[in-house]
């Protein structure tokens, strides 16, 4: 059986004393045991002090992006290497600002998820549709493509390590969010482009998501979690999609 995980992006939100307060929320509320898996990622300066305040807890942590490069000459990047010293097990490999606003290809983002293997990291590979393609019936080809420049770089086995996060663009910080029937057609649908190993693989949706709205889509047989952006930054909103995916 799949295990549900819930992954909170923070994108480039914080400062070390809002950072320690949201943490602090977050451990004291998520402790014990439980049945769904939880990470969070913060923005590069405040890792080491995210691991430091979550040593001890049941909450992971990860990266929202990595070089494709090793250590070397190339100012302001971030390798996979310096990640794992932070203390990083999971990172965003492909979200849709990076494609949008960094022109960041899918061939690019099939070599990061590679360098991501590389380091023992576990990559979440974001896909997803704009608006004007959902509208002109391009979201299943968009993202097989997405979905196969990795495949092809990475192979299925490679692919299969990692988690797959379905998170139509036009859904990001848009307050609007895709139905349940509209995420479940998608994610049964990224299962069938993997092949056996989708059976396998823990798929989430991203966009939007809000306490209100997460039981209705991890009712899906297809939805094992969520990765959240807004919501990851209240405490409260962020535990409550947590518990949801129970």
């Amino acid at each position: 059986m799949r295990r549900q995980i819930v992954i909170g992006n923070w994108k480039m939100n914080g400062n070390t004393t809002a950072n320690q307060k949201l943490l602090a929320g977050l451990v004291d509320a998520w402790t014990g045991v439980h049945q769904a898996e939880v990470a969070v990622c913060p923005p590069y300066p405040y890792l080491a002090a995210a691991a430091a305040q979550l040593e001890n807890s049941n909450i992971g942590l990860g990266a929202q992006d990595l070089s494709k490069n090793g250590n070397g000459a190339y100012t302001g990047e971030i390798s996979g290497e310096m990640l794992v010293d932070s203390g990083c097990r999971y990172v965003l490999v492909g979200h849709s600002e990076r494609r949008e606003y960094h022109g960041e290809s899918s061939q690019l983002v099939a070599e990061k998820f590679q360098v991501a293997l590389d380091h023992g990291l576990i990559p979440v590979l974001c896909v997803g549709e704009t608006l004007e393609e959902r509208e002109d019936d391009k979201t299943f080809d968009v993202i097989g493509k997405q979905l196969l420049a990795v495949v092809d770089h990475c192979g299925l086995p490679g692919v299969a390590k990692g988690i797959i996060a379905y998170e139509p663009v036009w859904a990001i910080g848009t307050g609007k969010t895709a139905t349940p029937e509209m995420a479940q057609d998608v994610h049964s649908y990224i299962r069938e482009v993997l092949g056996p190993e989708g059976d396998s693989m823990r798929i989430l949706y991203g966009g939007s998501v809000k306490p209100d709205s997460a039981e209705g889509l991890f009712a899906k047989k297809d939805i094992d979690g969520a990765l959240v952006g807004g919501a990851a930054l209240n405490a409260e909103d962020f535990v409550a999609i947590c518990r949801a995916a129970e």
